[in-house]
C-alpha cells in the first residue's frame, strides 16, 4: 500500500466534497441543525398543561384544592368557566388538555367525613400526555385528601397515626428530569448515521455514474487504497462533527457529562467505522446515487432514530423487536453515549456495548473490503 497514492485519492475526495455544496452543507451544518432541532423541538417534559375549571361550589375549601393545581408546574389553569358545555368545547378545540369539575356539595361532604368525587375530563388523543395528567392529578388530590383527613381527625380529638410506609425518592443521573439530557446524547448517533452512511453511500456510485471509475481502475491505485482514500476524509469530518455536537450539548444545552472524553472518542470512532463501511458497501452494490442514498437512509438513519433507544425505550418494545435491535449497531452506541454522559460509566464497565460495537466494525469493514474490486463488471 502506498501512502502517496492513498493521499492522492483522499485529496480527490476532499475536492469533490468542496465542489458539492449539498454534501458540504450536510457535513458542516447538519450536525448543529440536528442537535438544535432535537434539543428544542423534541420535548418530553409535560409542564404547564392547560386546564379549565368548573367550580360549582366556589367555597374556600374548593379554591384551596384548585390552588394546589395552580402552584404545580405541570398544570396551568387557563380559565374558570360557569357551565359544563364550556369545558367540553375547550377540550374539543384543543384549548384545554383537562377539565376539572368540583361538585356543589364539596365542602359539606368534607365536613361530614363523606367521600367526594372530583371529575377530571382528560383529552386522551395523546395517550402519553393523558397518562401523565391523570397521574399528576391523582397525586395532587391524594395529597390534599390526606391533609383533610388529618385535620378532620384532629378536630374531633382523635389521634393521628403516621403512615407505616414512607417513600423518599432520589433521582440519579438526570436529577432535574430534563428530557434534553436524555435526548441530546443520542443525537450523536443520528449525526454519525447521516455523515457516515449517507454520504459515503454516494462515493463509488458517483464514480460509476460520472464514468470516472474506469480512470480509477486504469491507475496503479489498489482497491484498498481507493477505499481508504475515499473513507478517511469522511472519518475525519465525522469525528469533527462528534466534537461539535458534544460541545453544543455541553455548553449550550448544559447536558451533564460525567464520563471520559477518551471513551467518547473511541466509541464514536468505532461506530463511525461501522457506518462508513456500511455506506461504502451500499455504494459498491448499488452503483446508483439515488438508490444508494435511499438504502443508506433505510438501514442506518431510520433504525438509529426508531429502534436504538434514542427516543423510545427498547424494554417497552415487543419482544421480537427487542431481539431485532441486537443486530443494530446504533443500539450499542446510543447506550454508550447515555452511560458516558449521564452516568459517567467507566470504559471497563461498558464491555457489553463496546464489544458488540467493535465486532460490528470489524465485520462490516471486512465486508466492505471484500466487496470492492478493480474491475468494470
Amino acid at each position: 500500500m502506498s501512502f502517496t497514492r492513498l493521499l492522492a485519492v483522499a485529496k480527490k475526495e476532499i475536492v469533490q466534497i468542496l465542489r458539492d455544496p449539498r454534501s458540504l452543507m450536510i457535513v458542516v451544518v447538519m450536525p448543529a441543525i440536528l442537535v438544535m432541532l432535537f434539543g428544542y423541538g423534541v420535548n418530553l417534559d409535560l409542564k404547564g398543561l392547560p386546564v379549565y375549571v368548573l367550580d360549582r361550589e366556589g367555597s374556600q375549601q374548593s379554591q384551596d384544592l384548585l390552588k394546589r393545581f395552580e402552584v404545580s408546574e405541570y398544570f396551568h389553569i387557563v380559565r374558570t368557566v360557569n357551565s359544563y358545555p364550556e369545558i367540553t368545547r375547550a377540550l374539543d378545540d384543543g384549548r384545554a388538555k383537562m377539565g376539572l369539575v368540583v361538585p356543589w356539595d364539596f365542602s359539606q361532604r368534607l365536613r361530614d367525613g363523606r367521600p367526594v368525587q372530583i371529575q377530571a375530563l382528560v383529552d386522551a388523543t395523546d395517550d402519553n400526555s393523558a397518562n401523565v395528567l391523570i397521574a399528576y392529578s391523582q397525586a395532587v388530590i391524594q395529597g390534599y385528601s390526606s391533609e383533610i383527613q388529618v385535620n378532620w381527625l384532629r378536630q374531633r380529638g382523635l389521634s393521628v397515626q403516621p403512615a407505616p410506609i414512607n417513600v423518599q425518592t432520589r433521582t440519579w443521573y438526570n436529577e432535574d428530569l430534563e428530557s434534553s439530557a436524555f435526548i441530546i446524547p443520542g443525537v450523536l448517533a443520528l449525526v454519525m448515521s447521516v455523515i457516515g452512511a449517507f454520504l459515503t453511500s454516494l462515493t463509488i456510485a458517483r464514480e460509476w455514474e460520472r464514468g470516472t471509475m474506469e480512470q480509477l481502475i486504469s491507475t496503479p491505485v489498489s482497491a484498498m487504497e481507493i477505499m481508504l482514500g475515499k473513507l478517511v476524509p469522511y472519518f475525519v469530518l465525522g469525528m469533527f462533527d462528534v466534537i461539535v455536537s458534544a460541545v453544543i450539548a455541553l455548553y449550550w444545552f448544559r447536558v451533564p457529562f460525567r464520563g471520559s472524553y477518551i471513551t467518547l472518542l473511541v466509541s464514536s470512532a468505532m461506530f463511525l467505522v461501522v457506518v462508513l463501511s456500511l455506506g461504502f458497501l451500499i455504494s459498491v452494490l448499488a452503483k446508483n446515487q439515488f438508490a444508494a442514498s435511499q438504502i443508506a437512509l433505510l438501514v442506518t438513519f431510520l433504525p438509529a432514530f426508531l429502534l436504538s433507544g434514542f427516543l423510545f425505550s427498547i424494554e417497552q418494545m415487543p419482544i421480537a423487536l427487542q431481539w431485532f435491535t441486537r443486530i443494530l449497531p446504533a443500539r450499542y452506541y446510543v447506550s454508550v453515549l447515555k452511560k458516558i454522559f449521564l452516568k459517567g460509566t467507566p470504559a471497563a464497565l461498558l464491555y457489553a456495548d463496546l464489544v458488540p460495537l467493535a465486532l460490528f466494525a470489524f465485520v462490516l469493514a471486512l465486508l466492505a473490503i471484500r466487496s470492492f474490486h478493480k474491475r468494470l463488471a
